[in-house]
Formats: structure tokens, sequence, C-alpha cells
């Protein structure tokens, strides 16, 4: 019995109404980077009609595809599958949970299984994210879809061991899922080569705009062989004029898809807004906990010290959270990313640094603390709730601070946010502590104190005027100012001992044999241009 109306047949049974913290209570894995596969969701019910079975596949994929639960495409697949897999580039739109993740995945794929093989360690792929959180995203999809091949795969983010990653591009891989500043590392130190780049794929190209990666994309796609030697494609949220001249520039004139992000993305969320005082935000927030039913909870704020503000309230009140920033360090990031989606955190703050990040098909609720600046972010934080076909909440707090960017908002959306005024019992009272504030810590050894005082007072000492000559004048140096003083001039020595002998009696009736000789020769007048020479005076 196939599946009807995207439903699931009744002998397949899946968990889904039980979270995951209770169906694996005791479960912990010693590396927190690979977290365990849970049962998948139920498939999406805007599935279309075309199967991954009715393409040309090698029998590895489709059994990959089997593994990950896949049998019918989703819009996104269904037209961008058709013309990936004949090797033309393609450009496609659209938002995150459409699924353009294992579209990609399985050209790529399916080019590296039919190609030749690698004749030298060079990869023949890449597939370049924007946040490591999203690399990681497709690395975990990529092993599912991979896991009947034998090729190799790599993950090239920073904040992981240089030197481990550094082994395996040397090895040789097949496929290479990275972010721009990393892989640039390695290429400028020839660990990493693209002469043999089959294929190149570069997903969330708006965001990766928007995060000032831009010259380093274009670095890489110079590096790269020419586009009519490699095949292309990218994939973005919004098409803009900066993305589409990346594509005219460095793609082979590809097929531009587009799946309407009205239709996929916001129509099953319900959106709300409250206007709020900044003042009484927490209370708020504390109330729609209480009242609302939700399963996992995205809490999105503007700032990392936001973040930290917000967590510490939640906190305090009985509610635990953590804040996820873009300044954690990686490990602590992506153990922080399995214990959500394995359950074991069900309230996550964050920042919009890792709003593409997060791939969890349960998070019912999200939550804009803070109205996003960029009115395009506002699109990307509801969009990690309602995912694959589902419906969720989406809250959004407007203060007297970010109330200015709902003006915009709405006018992207092209519609108003239906706006909700809570009743004085949704306000909670907030029983937390105030906030520490940090303090600078002191320097330990006193050797340490001592010099630093000693060079803050060498350099706090005002400098000396500077003195100038006596005789200085301005302009100098360039020939002004008034003529020098001659100097006297002063007898040489053979002068003063010619007129110490004629002062001498003993010597005044003798001639030194230097001066008869003198004498005896005849003197000439220099000749120059104004003094005539003797001769010439008298005629």
């Amino acid at each position: 019995m196939g599946l009807q109306h995207g439903r699931l047949p009744p002998c397949v049974h899946y968990e889904v109404h039980i979270p995951a913290y209770k169906r694996y209570p005791y479960f912990m894995t010693e590396d927190p980077l690979s977290p365990p596969e849970l049962p998948r969701a139920p498939q999406p019910e805007f599935l279309t009609e075309t199967r991954f079975d009715e393409f040309d596949l090698p029998a590895e994929i489709i059994a990959g595809l089997k593994n990950a639960g896949f049998v019918y495409c989703t819009p996104i697949q269904a037209q961008t599958l058709p013309v990936s897999l004949t090797g033309r580039d393609v450009a496609g739109q659209a938002q995150t949970g459409t699924g353009k993740t294992a579209a990609f995945l399985i050209t790529v794929l399916n080019s590296l299984l039919t190609s030749a093989a690698r004749k030298n360690k060079s990869p023949s792929a890449i597939i370049v994210a924007p946040t490591r959180e999203l690399s990681q995203q497709i690395y975990e999809e990529a092993k599912v879809l991979s896991r009947h091949t034998e090729l190799s795969l790599v993950q090239v983010v920073g904040g992981i061991d240089y030197v481990k990653q550094a082994e395996i591009l040397r090895a040789g891989v097949d496929l290479v899922i990275c972010t721009p500043g990393r892989i640039i590392d390695y290429y400028k130190r020839k660990i990493f080569k693209t002469e043999g780049i089959k294929a190149l794929v570069i997903d969330e190209a708006d965001r990766l705009l928007d995060l000032g990666f831009e010259k380093d994309m274009r670095y890489i796609l110079r590096k790269l062989p020419a586009y009519d030697k490699r095949q292309s494609m990218l994939f973005s949220a919004t098409l803009s004029y900066r993305v589409m001249e990346l594509t005219y520039e460095f793609m082979n004139l590809p097929e531009f898809i587009s799946v309407t992000p009205e239709t996929v993305t916001v129509e099953g969320i319900e959106q709300t807004l409250f206007h709020v005082g900044i003042e009484n935000k927490i209370p708020l927030l504390l109330g729609l906990l209480k009242r609302e039913e939700w399963n996992r909870m995205l809490i999105f704020v503007n700032t990392k010290a936001g973040v930290e503000y917000v967590t510490h309230k939640l906190k305090g009140n009985g509610w635990p959270a953590e804040g996820i920033t873009g300044d954690l360090p990686q490990r602590k990031r992506f153990r922080l990313m399995a214990r959500f989606k394995k359950g074991q955190i069900r309230i996550l703050v964050a920042t919009d640094v890792a709003s593409r990040g997060i791939h969890v098909e349960d998070i019912s609720h999200v939550i804009n603390y803070d109205l996003p600046q960029d009115s395009e972010n506002y699109v990307h934080r509801i969009g990690r709730t309602a995912r694959a076909g589902k419906t969720g909440k989406a809250f959004s707090l407007a203060c007297e601070k970010y109330v200015f960017h709902l003006e915009p908002l709405e006018q992207m959306l092209e519609y108003k946010i239906p706006v909700v005024w809570p009743e004085e019992d949704w306000y909670l009272e907030d029983k937390s502590k105030p906030l520490p504030t940090k303090r600078k810590t002191r320097l330990k050894r006193s050797a340490q104190r001592r010099s630093r005082s000693v060079g803050n007072q060498q350099r706090d000492q005002p400098k000396p005027p500077y003195k100038r000559k006596p005789n200085h004048f301005p302009g100098s140096f360039f020939g002004f100012g008034p003529a020098p003083e001659e100097k006297k001039k002063t007898p040489s020595r053979r002068k003063k001992s010619a007129a110490a002998e004629a002062t001498d009696p003993e010597t005044s009736g003798k001639e030194s044999p230097v001066s008869s000789k003198r004498d005896t020769q005849p003197t000439k007048k220099k000749s120059s241009v104004f003094n005539l020479t003797d001769t010439e005076s008298t005629d």
C-alpha cells in the first residue's frame, strides 16, 4: 500500500507525539557531535506525486533515500532534480525546510557515482554554507544518503581540530562541506586543491552575502575550474541583485527555479504581535510560556548581551533554557544543538547567526523577543517552526526600542501582523535575581601589575617640547630666508709663517727657495666670463 495524500500507511508506526527526551531519558553518547538517530517525523502533507524512484538514480542512492524515509518529492525537489540530474546549472529560490538540501545532495552524489574515479587526491565536489550549524546539518544529511556508497565526506569548518581536518584533506576525499573562511586557509597553505572540482553548491547564498562573505566567495569561485567545466548549483531564500550577479558571473546559464515562499513557510504559521514595554517583556514571556502548550521553543534576541539576559531570567524563574551565540566555542555549540535535537533542552535562546543552522522538525513555537533589525530575518526566524508542512506559532514582542522596525517588516510581508493586547493576568512576576555584572579580571602576579603600572606611567608622561636651533628660519630648507652672513677669512698657516720670517732679523736677509721660485715665474690672471686677461685688456 503506497502513500495517499501525503499520509503514511497504517502499517508503519511513528512515535510523533512523544518527545525524544522521554523516549531516551538515559541515552547519552560520548561524542556530542554525532547524535543518535531518532524516529523521523511523519511525511509532510504538501508533497508532490513525483517519486524518487522515478528518476534514473543509482541503487546506492535509492537505498539511502529509503533509510532517510524519503519517498515523494517536495515541490523544490520535483522541479530541481529533472534539470540538475542532466548536468545543467540551477539557481533555486526556496525557504529553509522545503527539502532543497536533499535536492542538491542527490545531484552531487549521483554525479560522483556516475563520473570517473578520482585520479589524484583532489576533491571532486564542494558545498559551501554560511554557518557552521548549517554545514553540520548538510553533513549529517549527506552521511545518511551516502551510507551505501564508498564515497568519503569531510566537514571543514572553524573551531574544530585544524590538524585533523588537514590530514583528511591530504589523504583525499570526494566531497567537501565547508564554510568560506577555513577552506580558504587550507587553499592558501596548498592543502586543499581545486583542479578536480566537478560540482559546486552554494547554499543560502543571500545569507553568505549578508554575513560579509562576498569577497571570500568570489575568491573561492575564481580558484575553481571554469564554469563550463563544472556543474554549479545555487540556492537562496531571496534572489537579490547581488545573488543574481554571482549567477551571471560564475555560472553557466543556470535554470532559475522558484518556490513561492508564502505558500511554503508562512502559510502554516499563526503569527501574533504584542505591543509591550521593555520592562514588561520578561513578565509577558513568562506568561506565554505558562499559557501555551509547546514542545520545543526558540527565542530570538538581537544581541549577545540580550541572549545572556533572557537566559538568566528564564533559569531564575524555573525554566531550563540555554543560550547560543556566534562566539561560543564550536564544540559547545554542537553539543547544545545535539541536546536540543534530542529534547534534553526544550528552550533555546539564540541570535540571528544561528537562525538558519537549526534543523529540528518539532519546534512548535518561535518567539521574537526583539523585532529583527533586518526584515528578511523575520521570515528566516519564523521558518524554524512549521517545517515540512507542519503548523506552528510565532509571537513577536514589539517594544519602544525595536518597534521602528515593524513598518518596513510589514511592507515586506505586504500584510499587517495580527495584534493581540494581553490581559493583566498574562503578566507573571519575575522572581529571578538581577543579572550579575562582569568584573574585570585582575592580574594575579604582582610583577605583571608593577610592569603595567610602570609602563602606564611612562606612557602618560608628557613629551618634552621640540627645541629649534637659534638660527632657524622657516622655509630655509627650500632656499627661502635671509642670505647667510659672510665669515671673516683667517690667515692660513703658510701666511702666518711667512709673516713671522719677515719679522725675524736672522732670516730677513735670506730668501727661501720656494719664494724665489714663485717670484721668478710670471703671474697670470685667471680668465673668466667677466674678467679679461692682460693681453686682451692692452689690446
